[in-house]
């Protein structure tokens, strides 16, 4: 069937809205993708939700909260509507929507996550069914709730040769990897662009650091680097996940702007290293899906740090900007026929779990 996928990142950027053509299984093909930016007035409320949910022992009203809810809310409205207006497509042709949402706050050692957006009004406005809350029942269940996209990261890497690495970065980084038995594991492995972004929104009158340009500039602070991967985190087993909220950019307060974007670069690539090293084989390739491909300092960290060979994932034919809202459109397929979309190995989950809310057109 048709399917809408809707992804609000980490990265707080906007809005990612693919349209797919898929049986939830094998069959997987991408048709439309259009991505709509936030201001920087609605990324700052966005970000002031996010620490609130953050500093609740359990989700709850909050007005500022409810209120950044139902502005998502219609943003996401907005962005379906572009979506189908540039597919030539109308909302009978679509059978279902898949919306993460926005997660505002992500606490699975409290048994709980909060992801903001309104399923049942998005349902309404286009009469179209719309699967939602997709990380609640895996959490409820003893599971991390994260990372979801390695079911469809292993739809698309049927062909290639295994053992198999896909690397998301976003705001928050996370690896699946399949391997040579069909062994499917994955797991968030740290920040990718969160840090970058908000030290360069801080000091560097920039959204982000474009192409790792800044970072490229600077010098890698291996002390306060070596601070920051002491975190007993990293050490971790995984099924694990995190927080974007997790670390901050204090870590790095008193460098130049330079030379912060390049540690908290290197920050990032770091844990993926540390990351490989949990893997039962080491991938020689790793093919890096998200908007942190785009930043060349980071792949080049990336490759140095890991020793593998760094591929964006449009060298295979993938849109690596509309995985994440093509793999919600997935998972809302698989919900529809009663397919699992979490597994032991990608959350903890304790069996494969179909996961997610319908709410009807």
């Amino acid at each position: 069937m048709l399917a809408i996928g809707l992804m609000s990142g980490t990265s707080r950027d906007g809005i990612d809205a693919a349209l797919i053509d898929t049986d939830g299984e094998d069959a997987v093909a991408a048709v439309a993708f259009h991505a709509m930016a936030y201001d920087d007035g609605f990324r700052l409320r966005l970000a002031e939700a996010c620490q609130r949910a953050m500093a609740m022992e359990r989700p709850g009203f909050e007005p500022l909260i409810a209120s950044v809810e139902a502005e998502l809310t219609e943003r996401h409205v907005q962005a379906v509507a572009d979506l189908l207006g540039r597919s030539g497509h109308v909302a009978e042709d679509v059978g279902v929507i898949g919306f993460h949402g926005h997660t505002v706050a992500h606490r699975p050692e409290r048994g709980w996550t909060w992801q903001i957006g309104d399923g049942a009004g998005l349902a309404g406005g286009f009469g179209i069914p719309v699967v939602g809350d997709l990380r609640s029942a895996d959490v409820a269940a003893g599971g991390q709730g994260a990372p979801l996209l390695p079911v469809y990261h292993r739809a698309l890497a049927q062909g290639l040769a295994k053992p198999a690495a896909v690397l998301n970065l976003g705001g928050v980084a996370n690896i699946s990897f399949i391997g040579s038995d069909g062994t499917l594991i994955a797991f968030d492995t740290g920040m990718a662009s969160g840090l970058i972004d908000n030290w360069m929104q801080a000091h560097g009158a920039a959204a982000y650091d474009a192409g790792g340009a800044c970072a490229a500039q600077g010098r890698v602070d291996d002390a306060r680097l070596a601070a920051m991967m002491a975190d007993p985190w990293f050490e971790a087993p995984p099924p694990k996940s995190i927080d974007r909220e997790r670390f901050s950019i204090d870590a790095v307060q008193g460098l130049g702007v330079a030379d912060g974007a390049a540690t908290l670069t290197a920050f990032s690539a770091a844990a993926v290293a540390r990351a490989i090293g949990h893997l039962p084989e080491r991938p020689a390739q790793i093919h890096v899906a998200g908007g942190g491909r785009h930043n060349a300092t980071l792949m080049a960290m990336l490759a140095d740090r890991t020793g593998a060979r760094i591929l964006s994932v449009d060298g295979l034919g993938w849109d690596g900007d509309a995985l994440e809202a093509q793999g919600f459109a997935y998972m809302a397929v698989r919900h529809m026929r009663g397919l699992p979309i979490s597994f032991p190995g990608t959350t903890g989950a304790p069996e494969a779990m179909t996961g997610g809310v319908l709410f009807r057109g």
